[in-house]
């Protein structure tokens, strides 16, 4: 099961001149700092290698604490470790964890090697050289992680400012070409206030809004428009609306310019739909043809009217809540005409989905609905009494006969000429 992490308090994460500070000032704070060079050489040893130790200890509190606090993108949800992996770069984010954690092993052997040192010094001046060294190699292998440290404060403040979406939830996707109305619907349709402007790609990065639906709470996601064009050439703003499509479980919203005024023509905007269509074919898909203020259904061409039929007869949804093509609803952002109807009618879809999910998943209601009495029909079509006399209640068949095997009669007979 995937683990949930809080992204939005992580803790700082320090430079490397503050955390060699901070170890430094907590050790002088913690430890005891009078030795006399009167003190036996025992009791000297204990006192230095009792500042190795602590700082050590310290080190690995704060690095193991920074480490563990990051989430691991083996435990996440795969939406959130895709993502992740396309904002932060995946080997990059494991590498800086990495090196973080070799730098507090190779702390413990550092210490573990001065410690074996100072056991066997024989000197107050000795003692303190070899605590200094110690201390001065702890301090270098911090300050070589200087750029880990920076790479993850970054990676830290861009994690809280994600939207907190939620994977399990109900989500309507909204996903097209850039500049085609899908940040104006998510503002009418939810709480959300999403940038709107005349050019393309103004939505850069995911947003959600919420809304209510049924007495239900549903997520509405907004993605950054999606270029036709090849899979490996999708930037980083592109591939987090591939992210979403490909992980989330959810109701797709693909919008179509029927007017044409975002830039792409409606056969361009049918090659995206059939290059990104294997993303939702298990998805519930509602094709909404948005713009028909500027240019009605009614008046669309007829070669541009096939396309969209095309569109709706290509997607075959394999839920189990409906076997068939997508539904096309016109929709205008600007005259708000089927806004409602697009939102009641994704909302209906994924619900049917989920509801018939649910029951399909329940075992024994499945079992149940499979069994059936078997008869039997004889082949040769001839009626036969019952085998077994439980088979019929008592005096139901009264012409038949006890069956008594043939030794039990002889022996009773035998027992009535003995007597």
């Amino acid at each position: 099961m995937p683990v949930v992490y809080d992204l939005k308090r992580l803790a700082a994460v320090p430079t490397a001149a503050e955390l060699v500070d901070i170890v430094l000032l907590r050790t002088q704070r913690k430890t005891p700092t009078v030795v006399h060079p009167g003190y036996k050489i025992t009791r000297i040893r204990s006192f230095y290698m009792r500042k190795v130790k602590f700082t050590q200890q310290t080190v690995s509190e704060r690095l193991g604490a920074i480490v563990g606090d990051f989430p691991r993108l083996d435990d996440v949800h795969p939406f959130h470790a895709d993502l992740m992996g396309v904002l932060y770069d995946r080997d990059h984010y494991k590498l800086a964890l990495g090196q973080l954690n070799t730098c507090k092993k190779l702390c413990e052997t550092v210490c573990r090697d001065y410690v074996r040192l100072i056991k066997y010094a024989d000197s107050l001046y000795r003692c303190k050289a070899l605590k200094v060294a110690a201390l001065g190699r702890m301090a270098t292998l911090i300050k070589r992680q200087r750029a880990a440290l920076a790479y993850l404060e970054e990676v830290r403040k861009h994690l809280g400012r994600l939207p907190a979406l939620d994977p399990t939830a109900r989500t309507l996707l909204v996903c097209g070409f850039p500049n085609v109305g899908k940040s104006s619907f998510v503002n009418k349709v939810t709480r959300a206030d999403v940038e709107v402007q005349p050019w393309a790609f103004t939505t850069k990065a995911l947003y959600v809004g919420h809304m209510d639906h049924r007495y239900l709470r549903w997520q509405v996601i907004d993605t950054p428009g999606i270029l036709d064009h090849e899979l490996e050439k999708r930037n980083v703003i592109e591939m987090q609306a591939v992210t979403a499509l490909a992980h989330l479980p959810c109701a797709v919203l693909f919008f179509v310019d029927v007017s044409e005024q975002c830039g792409y023509t409606l056969e361009q905007q049918k090659s995206l739909y059939d290059s990104i269509r294997p993303l939702f074919a298990d998805k519930q898909l509602v094709v909404v043809a948005n713009k028909v203020d500027a240019k009605p259904l009614e008046t669309l061409a007829p070669d541009h009217r096939a396309l969209l039929d095309e569109m709706v007869a290509a997607h075959d949804a394999n839920g189990p809540a409906r076997d068939g093509p997508a539904l096309l609803v016109p929709m205008s952002n600007v005259t708000e005409a089927g806004v409602q109807d697009v939102k009641n009618a994704a909302c209906d879809l994924l619900l049917a989905a989920r509801v018939e999910k649910r029951r399909a998943a329940s075992g024994g209601a499945k079992i149940r609905d499979k069994l059936h009495r078997l008869v039997v029909t004889p082949a040769d079509a001839a009626s036969r009494r019952p085998a077994l006399a439980t088979a019929l209640p008592v005096g139901a068949d009264a012409d038949r006969g006890p069956s008594i095997p043939t030794s039990v009669l002889a022996a009773r007979a035998a027992r009535k000429l003995e007597k």
